[in-house]
């Protein structure tokens, strides 16, 4: 079997800090993260994984045999645990980033009945740390950037950088939260040593405050209007907000066309401002991008 060179990890927020970090919060959840080493380890997260997704054992999100060769072939897979019941499990594998080594992190799943008691943070966190003692800094993932939630948690609870907008990246899904809806997706970059992302590790996110940047001059290019659909300003200035839904997953159920909307706006919006040089600098608990121009 042929050795994996591990390269050097810088000494500023390296591995140490990360490992620190990451037991820090799993403890303080009541967590254990252990690696999904073996078939009912894997099945474990195969199941996890299907109902997160609303997704069937005939048809599961992830196969455990697929599960199961990831795992075997040296990529990243394991669960947090609260005692001997699952409840939250990520999955990554390696690949190459302009050259150099990453870890793309596929997917992250988390327990309904545990979602808010920091499960995917201990994850991240952990994986993290097992990344930067795999000679990788860097991690990259996706996410659908009509997710309040998880733009928060990425972008300012994490501290991961918006690389770029794929319009309908995976094509029409149909697995239970995106089913029939256009898969658009935000390429995030997670700098591992960088000062923000040691910086939120340590509980200490990118927060910003929106009436400070309206203050400051923003122009709001998307907002919600009063009947809770999208409103496009096409208005441009240094600094840009942009709104998305509270929770596009329940309007999704309810109001189809509605979400398709807010689909189409957001892909304009967002998607052109990077396109045309715009940074997300972060987000804010209320919902917005920020956005400066370069």
């Amino acid at each position: 079997m042929a050795t994996r060179h591990i390269a050097p990890v810088p000494e500023a927020g390296g591995l140490e800090q990360a490992r620190a970090a990451a037991e820090a919060v799993a403890s303080r959840a009541g967590l254990k993260v252990v690696q999904l080493d073996d078939v009912p380890l894997i099945q474990d997260g195969a199941e996890l994984f299907n109902v997160v997704w609303s997704a069937t054992r005939e048809e599961p999100l992830i196969p455990a045999n697929t599960l199961r060769a990831l795992e075997h072939s040296g990529n990243y897979l394991f669960g947090a645990y609260d005692g001997d019941r699952i409840v939250g499990a990520i999955v990554g594998f390696l690949g190459t980033l302009d050259g150099r080594p990453q870890l793309h992190s596929h997917i992250l799943g988390v327990a309904p009945m545990s979602q808010g008691r920091s499960v995917g943070f201990a994850l991240k966190l952990h994986q993290r740390a097992w990344a930067l003692a795999n000679g990788i800094d860097v991690v990259t993932w996706t996410f659908d950037p009509l997710v309040r939630r998880n733009a928060y948690f990425n972008i300012s609870k994490l501290g991961a950088d918006v690389r770029d907008y794929y319009p309908n990246f995976y094509g029409t899904m149909s697995d239970g939260i995106n089913d029939g809806d256009e898969s658009d997706r935000v390429l995030v970059e997670w700098r591992l040593v960088s000062p923000h992302v040691v910086a939120a590790s340590e509980g200490r996110p990118r927060e910003l405050d929106l009436q400070a940047l309206v203050d400051e001059g923003a122009v709001m290019a998307l907002r919600e209007d009063g009947d809770g659909g999208p409103d496009t300003s096409g208005d441009r200035g240094p600094l840009l907000l942009v709104a998305v839904p509270e929770d596009v997953v329940a309007i999704r159920g309810s109001r189809r066309e509605l979400a398709n909307s807010w689909r189409r706006a957001l892909r304009d919006v967002l998607h052109g401002a990077l396109a045309d040089g715009y940074h997300a600098v972060g987000t804010t608990r209320a919902g917005w991008y920020v956005l400066r121009e370069s």
